[in-house]
């Protein structure tokens, strides 16, 4: 009996960031057959549902929404309340990675990555299996974020509105947020805030303490005098890089302040 070989795919895994879909936008008409997937946690923000479903109808194709087979509650429950965090991303590997991983099976895979010209510090990989071949048409091509940014403008989309308070696509409780992206969703998102603020917890025995932000429980983070000691630093902040930099919104210096040297590529891009 002969063996069916599967097909040879082509794909872009969007996290509902600038960079993938900047990617997307630019591959449609460059590659047949191209596939559009995102991971979906269950725990994103609207924002970036809403985003997803322009892009959708941008493309006129189906964006595939993967969910993994465990919800972020039962791993997080199998894991004894332990919060992912930078150094231990298991939200990554089992909400993001193995979904992804499953839907291509054994398929040869070209798996196009978003990573530009003018950050390949960040070159990297998000799956190990030997099927699955990344590859960079940014950096091959010379795009950088300049090129970005007009291929979002020119397509009428322009950046995620979340873009107006936070530097990244991701989980809503992401634990890459700084301190005034924390702020951003208790103002954007009360309710949200206060589910992730649900999850921190606190050892009374032996004073260890399980947060999303190092040293500091969203609870702390909320007093008054916190939210006016982070806002009036975010602001130092953003009249430096206002001075430094022309003509920049809001949205362009949230979409600049990424660390970019640490976040999930599969996430983040």
């Amino acid at each position: 009996m002969t063996k069916t070989v599967p097909p040879v795919r082509h794909i872009v895994s969007l996290s509902g960031g600038k960079d993938s879909t900047a990617l997307a936008i630019y591959l449609r008409d460059r590659i047949p057959n191209l596939e559009y997937v995102f991971c979906d946690t269950g725990e994103e923000l609207p924002e970036t549902y809403e985003y997803l479903d322009k892009l959708e109808v941008f493309l006129g194709k189906e964006i595939k929404r993967l969910k993994a087979r465990q919800s972020f509650d039962s791993l997080l429950k199998a894991r004894g309340g332990f919060l992912p965090s930078g150094q231990v991303r298991w939200c990554t590997e089992y909400l993001k990675i193995k979904p992804f991983e499953e839907y291509v099976g054994d398929s040869i895979c070209h798996n196009y990555i978003g990573i530009r010209a003018d950050e390949l510090h960040r070159k990297g990989y998000i799956s190990t299996k030997p099927n699955i071949i990344a590859h960079y048409p940014f950096i091959e091509d010379g795009i950088k974020k300049d090129d970005v940014m007009r291929i979002l403008d020119e397509s009428g989309l322009g950046l995620p509105a979340y873009y107006q308070w936070r530097s990244r696509s991701g989980c809503y409780f992401c634990f890459f947020q700084q301190k005034n992206e924390w702020l951003g969703l208790l103002q954007n998102h009360p309710k949200l805030y206060e589910k992730a603020e649900s999850y921190e917890k606190e050892n009374p025995e032996t004073g260890e303490r399980y947060t999303w932000a190092p040293k500091e429980s969203l609870k702390e983070l909320r007093s008054p005098e916190r939210q006016q000691a982070i806002l009036k630093e975010h602001e130092r902040r953003k009249e430096r890089q206002l001075k430094s930099k022309d003509n920049l919104t809001l949205a362009s210096i949230f979409a600049s302040e990424e660390s970019e040297n640490e976040s999930c590529l599969i996430c983040h891009l």
